[in-house]
């Protein structure tokens, strides 16, 4: 959903690793990542490290895509191959086979890379088509103010995003017709090629993978047993998250064959007109008259939760800093509260007058100032510079 990471730093390898050493380091992070190896409520976290992993595999195992890799980055590979493309020609054969050894069958790869529409084993282990896809993952971006990023909020989303035609239930098909066996791949849904190590059994392009042809498409859909529609969905925005910070919502992408995709929900929090935040603090300045730093007082600061009192010492410089516990931003992880740090700024009297001025003059004189070469209000403006 976002950038991607660097192909070496997944797979854990040196930029001059070997092809063998390559090998080495996927099979570990494979044998790991085996959603039959974890926790059934760590399963689908599983997948999604095992296709990322694997992805970078297929990359730099290919001579070819990984010269073109380290030259342009992502974006030669992306602008060159198909997310599908990524993965022909791949050499998983010795490494699947080393799993299977270890008893870890090929139907794990074909549910893994269903969504891809190809079965790397050329029907070793169970046989999977496009029928059984998972709906694809969706993602959107939500601004909040930094007071919902510090109090946590629920907002409404209008997610545009493909569901189950409800005229067909799916099928494509006009209620009340049949579907015909695709001559093509004789209702297999699949068509297999040969690159020398092993068959790749991809789905069939006639009938995308269904094994049969809609003589009659549905009126609705048009034959894609889905259709449009813009559903309202209530995301809980947690507090203490960040500009960057992505949410998760399980099961509300795309409608598929196998389940729904992911909605992925990306946080930017808006500029503040008087706090700036860092990490789970938060700054703010205020201005404080002459008198109150010399003689010490009570001035009113703004919060997130409102104003509150703060006490100025006597004597108080200006760009002081002072601390109000735990009026930052709550840890998002549940680890404490931040800060709220106050700067001071003294203002310096301009324009006084003559009663303000001889009173002055007076401190002055009775702090020992001279006033002959420069008045004592430039020095106290200097002062508190």
């Amino acid at each position: 959903m976002s950038t991607k990471r660097d192909y070496y730093e997944i797979l854990g390898a040196k930029k001059n690793a070997t092809l063998e050493e390559v090998k080495t380091a996927y099979r570990g992070l494979a044998l790991k990542y085996h959603p039959d190896r974890v926790p059934a409520e760590q399963k689908k976290e599983a997948e999604e490290k095992f296709k990322e992993i694997s992805e970078a595999y297929a990359v730099l195992s290919d001579a070819n895509k990984r010269a073109l890799y380290d030259q342009y980055g992502h974006s030669g590979i992306d602008q060159k191959y198909a997310y599908e493309d990524i993965f022909k020609g791949a050499d998983f054969s010795s490494v699947f086979q080393d799993m299977s050894d270890s008893g870890f069958g090929g139907g794990l790869f074909d549910e893994i890379f269903s969504d891809l529409g190809f079965d790397i084993f050329g029907g070793r282990g169970r046989s999977r088509s496009s029928r059984s896809r998972r709906g694809r993952d969706l993602e959107v971006a939500v601004a909040i103010t930094l007071e919902e990023a510090a109090a946590g909020t629920e907002k409404t989303i209008n997610l545009p995003r493909y569901d189950t035609c409800s005229t067909c239930s799916g099928s494509g098909a006009k209620p009340g017709s049949k579907k015909s066996t695709c001559p093509q791949c004789k209702g297999s849904g699949r068509t297999v090629v040969s690159n020398g190590f092993f068959q790749l059994a991809q789905a069939c392009s006639r009938c995308r993978g269904e094994g049969s042809i809609i003589q009659a498409p549905c009126p609705s859909c048009r034959g894609e047993g889905r259709s449009r529609v813009t559903h309202k969905i209530k995301v809980k925005i947690p507090a203490g998250v960040d500009s960057g910070s992505h949410l998760r919502v399980r099961s509300e992408g795309e409608a598929g064959t196998a389940g729904r995709g992911d909605l992925y929900v990306n946080i930017e929090v808006e500029k503040h007109d008087v706090f700036e935040r860092h990490n789970n603090d938060i700054s703010t300045e205020i201005k404080i008259s002459l008198v109150k730093a010399i003689l010490g007082a009570e001035t009113e600061v703004p919060t997130l939760e409102g104003r509150v009192k703060m006490k100025i010492p006597a004597g108080t410089q200006s760009g002081r800093v002072f601390r109000l516990k735990e009026k930052g931003i709550p840890d998002v992880y549940g680890h404490g509260k931040g800060d709220e740090l106050v700067r001071v700024e003294v203002e310096i009297p301009q324009n006084l007058n003559v009663k303000q001025r001889q009173l002055i003059e007076e401190f002055a004189r009775a702090s020992g100032e001279g006033l002959d070469k420069e008045s004592f209000s430039d020095k106290i403006k200097k002062a508190f510079k």
